[in-house]
Formats: structure tokens, C-alpha cells, sequence
């Protein structure tokens, strides 16, 4: 009787990893479509509002992307750090799935571009694409808990699209798009990994500020309420 409880507790466990991990490759497959569009088309700024469309089919289907999730683990047990690496692990299948399809379809356009783009972002010293790191991951925090938050439709639409445009343009880096990057160009190397490392920590970082500067307005004036009340 025991073992069997144990047996289904498992099981129930195991069941909500691979729906995790599915979601996760869901997400992945999205942004690499997304990263796909943004680097076919040569006025950028169009880019990155066609950029928030993966995000937005994200947000919508309750999609499981590292950077709109790991801002969240001050707010859960330890054991969704779990979750979070599933979602790293998923979002790098997603990604890679698509850049994949992007060499094999041919588009050698799209994988010069990328190997420009890698370039570019590993020639920053690691401090600085810490930095900007840590403005995407307080973008993508304030996008996608604005648009669970937001009640009006159009409004969830317009918090993740500028959200996802104004990090692109002020050029901060998205450990998950990077990651993108640098598969579909063909240099995911040592260096390149590292950086990943960085990147995922900046965004970590920055969705952590974000939603613990939150919690410490709404805390004081809950208490500053109650001062009032009383």
C-alpha cells in the first residue's frame, strides 16, 4: 500500500516534469522562430515589435520560457529551481530545433547575420553583458507579470510587445534568443557557453529585483494601511 503511494506520488512527479519540459520546448521553438524573423529583416526596429509576437503566444498559452519564469523563484520552494533548469534544458531543444531547421532550409542569410550578431555580443567584456543582462531579465519580468496582471486584452498585448521591443533596441542581452544565436550560427563554443552562463545569471538577477522591489512597495503599503486603519 505504501509502495504504491509512493509508486503514483512518483509518477504524478515525473507526469508535471515532461509537461513542464513540453511547455519549455514549446517556448523554445517560438523564440527561435521569433529570433528567425528578427534577423531576416534588415530594419530592426520592425524586428523587434515582430520579435514580442513569440512572446505574446508565450504569455497566452502559459508557455514556459526561462526568462519569464525565473524571477518567480523568490516567491516558490526550493525545489523550482527544478523547474527552472527543465525549462533551460527545454527552451535549448525549442531553440534548437529551429536552428536546425533554419541551416538545413538553407537560409544562409540568416546564419551569416547571426554569426555577425555573435560576434558582436561576444566581444563584450563578461561584466558588461552581465549588465545587460540584468535589464533584459527586469524587462522580460515587468512583460510578462504585466501581462498575467493586466486585465484588458489589448493591454496585455501592448506590455509584452514593448517590452520585448525596447530591450531589443537598447541591446540586452536574452540568454534564451543568444542561445538561439549562437546554435544557429554554428558557434556554440566554450566562450559562447560561459557567456550563456552570465547571460542566464543577469536575467535571473534582473527578474529578481524587479519582482522583489514589488513585494517590498506592496509590503509597506500594506503596513502603512494599517497604521492608517489603526
Amino acid at each position: 500500500m505504501i509502495w504504491n503511494m509512493h509508486e503514483r506520488g512518483y509518477k504524478l512527479k515525473m507526469n508535471r516534469y515532461i509537461i513542464v519540459l513540453t511547455k519549455a520546448i514549446l517556448a523554445g521553438l517560438l523564440i527561435g522562430i521569433a529570433g528567425t524573423i528578427y534577423l531576416t529583416l534588415d530594419n530592426k526596429t520592425v524586428g523587434a515589435f515582430l520579435f514580442g509576437f513569440g512572446l505574446l503566444v508565450i504569455c497566452s498559452n502559459k508557455l514556459n520560457l526561462y526568462t519569464g519564469k525565473v524571477g518567480y523563484i523568490i516567491d516558490r520552494k526550493p525545489n523550482y529551481l527544478i523547474d527552472v533548469l527543465i525549462i533551460i534544458i527545454g527552451n535549448f531543444i525549442g531553440t534548437g530545433l529551429i536552428a536546425l531547421m533554419v541551416n538545413l532550409g538553407g537560409l544562409l542569410d540568416v546564419v551569416e547575420i547571426a554569426k555577425q550578431t555573435v560576434l558582436h555580443k561576444l566581444d563584450h567584456k563578461p561584466l558588461e553583458t552581465f549588465m545587460l543582462a540584468i535589464g533584459c531579465g527586469m524587462l522580460m519580468y515587468i512583460g510578462v507579470d504585466g501581462y498575467y496582471k493586466n486585465k484588458n486584452d489589448f493591454g496585455k498585448v501592448i506590455i509584452v510587445v514593448m517590452a520585448v521591443a525596447i530591450f531589443i533596441l537598447a541591446k540586452f542581452e536574452h540568454s534564451i534568443a543568444d542561445m538561439f544565436y549562437f546554435m544557429v550560427s554554428g558557434t556554440w563554443n566554450i566562450k559562447a557557453f560561459l557567456y550563456f552562463i552570465v547571460m542566464l545569471l543577469g536575467n535571473a538577477l534582473g527578474s529578481v529585483i524587479i519582482n522583489g522591489l514589488e513585494k517590498t512597495v506592496k509590503r509597506s503599503e500594506k503596513i502603512e494601511e494599517n497604521h492608517i486603519t489603526h
